[in-house]
């Protein structure tokens, strides 16, 4: 890389893109963020050394000129609901393209946010359409590195945030996929993870050319996980575990509310594989990150008092 490097960041408006940019201006780099409307950025644009550039992604033509004078591209692009061609087109078009772009561009390193539990095969058409993006990547002859974290919480997520303000409105949780398994990871941390990506030194090994496996140091069900958003944000409800054939309806009337759905049946799917780390891929402890316990983070954002102080406790964790 330049003395200097030159990050493009696709999706840098995003709750994960958002802390990857100010980790990056941290370093003092110079970063690029298109978007579709220059309002969209309005979180990351004060940074300075930071370009906000209207621009269709999508476009190879447009990506292309955008990659123009990169040192690397990290992809941060990704959709929880839609149809089969809506996935098609954000987790395996838009990896097309940017090998394509990046060829002609001539830049080679390329940091790509995956998912926990994607696969070929999975259940549900994130994890399969995640999985086929990943493989085109991968044969794209790039300098790559794939993250793959598990959900993702911190201050305005749309996990807890959203369990916390449901509770502080129904006294009952009625909720399908109550057993499902994960390994919540901070999302300091995993902006923490892309920045050694790319700066790449003082690690045990190259990142370039591997898969890590970004998750916490905690395994709850969702229902934990939900009990833990109401007793430190609005208050704490009892919860209804829904079978599954009332958890398919539940995600079924919710798909047809208006506005973004609460939950898929697509949702219900992939939480029919467990969200945690495999331990087939290195994690986050190679990128020399201790991972942070939501435990430790969430009754900061969430409310409880007395979580601020324990998030300045968890600071070091960031890179400057």
């Amino acid at each position: 890389m330049s003395q200097t490097p030159n990050i493009l960041v696709l999706g840098g408006t995003g709750f994960v893109g958002r802390q990857v940019c100010e980790q990056l201006h941290r370093l003092g780099w110079r970063i690029t963020v298109p978007t579709r409307r220059a309002i969209n950025a309005a979180q990351v644009q004060h940074l300075p050394r930071l370009t906000v550039l209207e621009a269709d992604v999508h476009d190879q033509a447009q990506l292309t000129r955008l990659l123009a004078g990169h040192d690397a591209v990290v992809n941060l692009v990704a959709i929880l609901h839609g149809n089969e061609a809506a996935f098609e087109r954000a987790h395996v078009a838009l990896p097309q393209t940017l090998v394509k772009a990046c060829k002609a561009a001539g830049v080679k390193r390329v940091v790509h946010i995956s998912a926990l539990g994607v696969g070929l095969d999975g259940p549900s058409l994130y994890q399969r359409s995640k999985a086929r993006g990943e493989e085109v990547l991968r044969n794209g002859g790039l300098d790559l590195t794939i993250l793959r974290p598990s959900v993702i919480f911190g201050a305005g997520d749309r996990f807890l945030n959203l369990f916390a303000r449901l509770q502080a409105v129904f006294p009952v949780m009625p909720l399908a996929g109550a057993s499902a398994r994960f390994q919540p990871v901070w999302v300091q941390d995993v902006a923490a993870a892309v920045v050694a990506c790319l700066q790449d030194k003082g690690l045990p090994m190259s990142s370039v050319g591997q898969t890590f496996e970004c998750a916490g140091p905690d395994v709850l069900t969702l229902a934990e996980l939900v009990r833990l958003a109401g007793r430190h944000g609005s208050r704490e409800r009892p919860i209804l575990p829904l079978p599954m054939a009332l958890g398919k309806l539940q995600a079924l009337m919710m798909e047809m509310a208006p506005g973004e759905p609460l939950m898929s049946r697509d949702n219900l799917a992939a939480m029919s594989v467990d969200n945690v780390a495999t331990g087939q891929w290195p994690g986050l402890s190679s990128l020399g990150i201790e991972p942070t316990s939501v435990h430790a983070v969430a009754p900061a954002y969430l409310g409880t008092r007395g979580g601020r102080s324990r998030l300045t406790e968890y600071r070091h964790n960031v890179r400057p």
